[in-house]
């Protein structure tokens, strides 16, 4: 017999898939006080939760028969993960539950604000008979921009196509076949912004994608365009949009996430007559809590059941009998992924993995699951996994090959990232020795580069005399410590690239000094402080 705890508020559909399964107990205590908590979380196999209960270490340290907690919805910012997995307690979510919820809510705000239908309404309320002040236009052929492809974005992109609307979007980890599958035609931002006349964004809330839509962009874009945020609050710029509505370059808005939730001052964005803002009502339908309810509850039985869930959260643990010889290798194939994600450029077609020597001999699941986790996590909402990376993978469209082979004479074990694009091939190969990662290879060109430093250069250049120098020289001009310089090439003067990491952040002004130097084709920054990449380099 399995105890559940549900401690917040769930939809009914959860009691009634439980009743189907007689080896379950399901006891519902809302608004336990932690004290309460921790005395009973001891008896419990798994717990549910929402935003509300708090799952802190001390809560999982206490609940000794915990095999799983299940988030009912996407975020998990009350769940300790990382006690969690060192407790061995899987964390699911229910992250597609509210797929059509945001994307039906995304076209309602679109026609809202297409219509002045809020405007017209207060109007009417306030007794007044202004049919001349709401002039609306119709959404038939006009073009939509769409940032982000993933689950939501895909299914607004189904919904104007509906209403006979030209899609076009921007979303660079989506092959060219897959946005023709869904009748997107993929362009750059700065391309696609000139186009649409709506803008609509989803996509995760990033170093990156901050202020994603700021003054340079809005100023780019058509006059009388008009903007959506139906994703995280922070994506657009909110003053940099107040102004552009104001100058009459913009005609509105339609907000309903921001990047404080309640906002702590309701400014000049709430105030705008010509921007809607509703208080996050994304997932806020009936239908969409039934969803995540039911997800939630699907991937917990999994778990319980000894199966892996589609939906798990934080990393599971390897199995013993591969520990030894594939275990360092998952920290190499994360790290390929992490430093390809910031150097690939393009439109990405394919992955690569190819497999030598030692860690050929294994099944490679967990280590193209591996580099996945590096190559997905900047630009996906789900926290990435060895159980779902592959998952993703699929749903994005993008087409992962492996290949094995014997071991390269020099290192007993390599793993090789290749990134195909419209650009161009990515190749990275990395090994594990003497306890650490190495890179040692970027593409043709062969070195030895611990990525152990938080900000690494990757250079294309021309070998010549001086020049390692001249980088070093204005680096230190600027006070930027270098930890490691690594250089390959294929023949003396010849083509050559160049691995350097550094203690310090690297201003822009540096990086376009470092370009400027005579024989150097390109400088790439690639970013690991704080143990994630700076997905700006994307801007996905």
């Amino acid at each position: 017999m399995f105890r559940i705890l549900v401690a917040d508020p769930l939809h009914d559909a959860a009691a009634q898939m439980f009743k189907q399964h007689a080896d379950i107990q399901l006891d519902t205590k809302l608004k336990l006080p932690k004290a309460d908590l921790l005395k009973i979380i001891g008896d419990y196999d798994a717990l549910i939760v929402r935003s509300e209960t708090q799952v802190t270490a001390d809560v999982l340290k206490a609940g000794h028969r915990l095999q799983v907690v299940a988030r009912a919805g996407v975020g998990v910012d009350n769940i300790d993960l990382d006690t969690a997995t060192q407790q061995g307690i899987a964390v699911v979510n229910a992250p597609t539950g509210n797929t059509i919820a945001a994307a039906e809510h995304t076209i309602a705000l679109m026609m809202a604000m297409a219509r002045n239908i809020p405007q017209a309404d207060a109007s009417m309320k306030r007794g007044e008979w202004k049919r001349g002040d709401f002039m609306g236009i119709e959404v038939k052929g006009k073009t939509l921009g769409i940032v982000g492809l993933g689950r939501v974005g895909s299914e607004v992109a189904k919904r104007a196509q509906g209403m006979q609307m030209r899609t076009i979007g921007f979303d660079p980890y989506v092959p060219a076949e897959a946005g023709q599958r869904m009748n997107v035609e993929l362009m750059t931002l700065e391309k696609m912004i000139t186009e649409c006349d709506f803008l609509t964004i989803h996509t995760p809330l990033t170093q990156g994608t901050k202020s994603l839509i700021g003054a340079k962009e809005l100023a780019s874009m058509k006059r009388g365009a008009r903007l959506l945020n139906v994703a995280r609050g922070g994506l657009i710029d909110e003053q940099a949009l107040v102004d552009a509505v104001n100058s009459g370059h913009i005609a509105g808005a339609a907000i309903d996430v921001y990047p404080e939730e309640p906002p702590k001052e309701y400014g000049p964005l709430f105030k705008h007559p010509k921007i809607i803002t509703v208080p996050h009502l994304g997932a806020s339908t009936v239908e969409a809590q039934a969803s995540v309810a039911k997800e939630a509850v699907e991937q917990l039985l999994l778990v319980l059941r000894g199966q892996p869930a589609r939906w798990t959260v934080n990393v599971p643990f390897i199995p013993i009998e591969a520990q030894q010889a594939l275990g360092p290798y998952l920290e190499v194939g994360t790290m390929l992924g992490r430093i390809a994600v910031q150097l690939a450029e393009g439109q990405w077609t394919s992955v690569t993995l190819r497999y030598e020597g030692e860690i050929a001999s294994f099944n490679t699941a967990m280590l193209k699951s591996a580099a996945l986790i590096g190559l997905l996590q900047p630009v996906v909402s789900e926290r990435v996994n060895l159980v779902n990376a592959p998952i993703l993978a699929q749903q994005r469209g993008l087409r992962v090959e492996e290949h094995k082979g014997p071991s390269e004479e020099q290192y007993p074990s390599l793993l090789t990232l290749e990134v195909a694009s419209s650009e161009g091939t990515l190749i990275l190969s990395g090994t594990f020795g003497r306890g650490k990662v190495h890179i040692v290879r970027v593409g043709q060109s062969w070195l030895d580069a611990v990525p152990d430093s938080p900000y690494m250069l990757f250079t294309d250049h021309r070998d010549r005399p001086g020049l390692i120098g001249a980088f070093g020289t204005i680096m230190g001009q600027h006070d930027v410590n270098i930890s490691f310089m690594e250089v390959g090439r294929l023949e003396a003067r010849g083509a050559a690239t160049m691995v350097i990491g550094a203690d310090n952040p690297i201003p822009p002004e540096v990086l376009a000094k470092l370009r400027a130097i005579p024989g150097v084709k390109n400088v790439k920054l690639v970013t690991l402080a704080n143990g994630a990449p700076d997905a700006s380099v994307r801007r996905d």
